[in-house]
């Protein structure tokens, strides 16, 4: 029997079922390059520069450069574009999102003090990450969920008894797989002639032919707000510490459904009605679709300290750290899925079954990261600078809400992340004392192991109570950034413009690959390109 359910039979009395995973902690340990004008359009790369409200966010020790109180917010157009490349065709998704990036404020005081001679403090406001993205895509196919369904339904024993829709609150009594109770009374799975925890998915190889589509489409976003106190010592070492408070709330909604032909489907009577328990039998016609959704919500504290550096006027040496954010989460899930089956000259019969909507809480812990930087300053003109972000992903870690280590989904959190490292580049010259042009590129390596990117391990989309009803899930490679920008001073005022475009790939799986359950599952290219047009403007006094 699979080790999640029997680690689930024997907690089920003491704790309260969940359905977090490792993919799930992934999508809400992300940051995005965002900020203000002047920081995204050079590539985010601030950290040994300060003197700008998003470094609030990034290396605090930024803010001991001020010796000006500020205040500023930024405008962001976000025209995003995903295109999904599958085995039939491609499809392109488009959506435009504006909002507030970033708000902030800093003060500053002269303390009179040779030693440290300006003491400041700031208050921010980031959107740090958006998950907002929608995509879809066809295929041809060459195996089923059901398959995979069958396969680990029979591998892990459960008795067709357990699966009944008719057995008294069997969604919660029996803990089986959510995903096993949609596929049995929905008929993807039946049991194999003759015994009753044996299954039979849809599909039947060198038979079966068909099509697949899905739609999946996320929303969300991640706020923090920071409060940060620094300052310098001998216009030398500029420090800060900085807390961060987060709100975050993520939201899925995946549609997949499959039709299929010459299926291996259940006995239907003269009614056009599926009789339960009868063996199975081609030719057939299916079609089915699952419908799944998840919302995530919580917030979350961290703490940040940095310094930069100035041993000569002309070079910036920057260092900061970040703790990882502690989340208290509130999850919710469900699941639908509808049918019809037929012989090939006769309609299909239309049915759903639908799990209960499920809620509970649990709590996370983002990895930490860490940032070195370097800058150059080239007379009153230029400004070159460098950062180097470690953030590693494998150090996520999952909490039930009494506090004890979920050790299953912690261990799928370290066989599929690595740490990704990400650089940032960033140029800036005055062209006059009152404007500027400036440009930036930023680059984060793929987080994902390479056995993960080619199926060579089961990836669980379900925790050990097996709640979940998402059996699809979606690997990142490379993201990279190509960024550029102006900027206007005019006595204590600025307005900065930025145009930032962003480039990621991804590869979509229906369900697990490598999972001894010879379900033979496709993937499919999703692309993002999105472009920005950001705007900002502040005031120092």
């Amino acid at each position: 029997m699979n080790k999640r359910i029997l680690f689930a039979l024997s907690a089920a009395l003491a704790l309260p079922v969940m359905a977090q995973t490792a993919i799930d902690a992934y999508q809400l340990s992300r940051y995005d390059l965002r900020g203000t004008a002047r920081f995204m359009s050079m590539g985010g790369a601030f950290g040994a520069l300060g003197g700008d409200l998003s470094t609030l966010n990034q290396n605090p020790g930024g803010i001991g450069v001020y010796r000006k109180s500020e205040i500023g917010f930024t405008l962001d157009i976000d025209m995003q574009s995903t295109q999904t490349k599958s085995t039939i065709d491609k499809i392109k998704e488009s959506q435009t999102k504006v909002g507030v990036n970033n708000f902030g404020y800093v003060g500053s005081a002269y303390t009179g003090s040779d030693i440290m001679p300006f003491f400041n403090w700031g208050f921010s406001y980031g959107r740090v990450n958006s998950f907002n993205r929608r995509y879809r895509g066809s295929v041809d196919m060459n195996g089923s969920l059901s398959n995979y369904i069958a396969g680990f339904t029979t591998a892990d024993g459960w008795d067709s008894g357990y699966l009944e829709s008719s057995e008294a609150n069997y969604w919660d009594r029996n803990h089986a797989p959510w995903l096993s109770l949609l596929a049995y009374n929905s008929f993807m799975i039946n049991p194999v002639g003759g015994t009753t925890n044996q299954y039979n998915g849809l599909w039947k190889n060198g038979a079966t032919y068909g099509v697949s589509d899905f739609d999946v489409e996320e929303k969300g976003f991640v706020d923090e707000y920071e409060i940060n106190l620094g300052g310098n010592f001998n216009d030398i070492v500029y420090w800060g510490i900085g807390v961060g408070i987060t709100d975050i709330d993520y939201q899925q909604a995946v549609y997949y459904e499959e039709y299929l032909n010459n299926a291996c489907i259940p006995v239907i009577d003269q009614g056009g009605n599926v009789v339960a328990g009868q063996p199975q039998q081609t030719p057939g016609d299916v079609g089915f679709g699952l419908d799944s959704y998840k919302h995530i919500n919580g917030t979350g504290v961290n703490v940040k300290a940095g310094l930069i550096v100035k041993p000569i006027n002309e070079l910036r040496l920057g260092f900061a750290v970040h703790s990882p954010t502690y989340y208290n989460l509130n999850q919710s899930n469900d699941g639908i899925v509808d049918y019809g089956y037929g012989y090939n000259t006769d309609p299909l019969k239309p049915g759903y079954t639908e799990s209960p909507i499920e809620s509970y809480s649990w709590k996370f812990r983002t990895p930490w990261r860490m940032m070195v930087s370097a800058a150059a300053v080239l007379g009153s003109s230029a400004i070159v600078s460098v950062d180097y972000e470690y953030r590693p992903y494998q150090n996520m870690v999952t909490k039930f809400a009494d506090g004890d280590d979920c050790n299953d989904v912690n261990g799928d959190i370290k066989n599929y992340y690595k740490a990704a490292n990400i650089i940032r580049l960033g140029a800036e010259y005055r062209v006059t004392p009152n404007f500027s042009v400036r440009a930036g590129y930023a680059y984060e390596s793929t987080p994902t192991g390479a056995e993960v990117r080619n199926d060579e391990m089961m990836v669980y989309t379900s925790s050990p109570y097996d709640t979940g009803t998402t059996p699809s899930y979606t690997l990142d490679n490379s993201t990279q950034y190509i960024t550029c920008g102006l900027g206007y001073r005019y006595k204590n005022f600025y307005a900065d413009a930025a145009y930032v475009h962003k480039s990621r790939t991804s590869e979509f799986h229906p369900y697990t690959g490598s999972n001894g359950y010879t379900a033979n599952p496709y993937t499919a290219e999703v692309k993002d390109n999105n472009n920005s047009i950001v705007l900002s403007l502040g005031f120092k006094f």
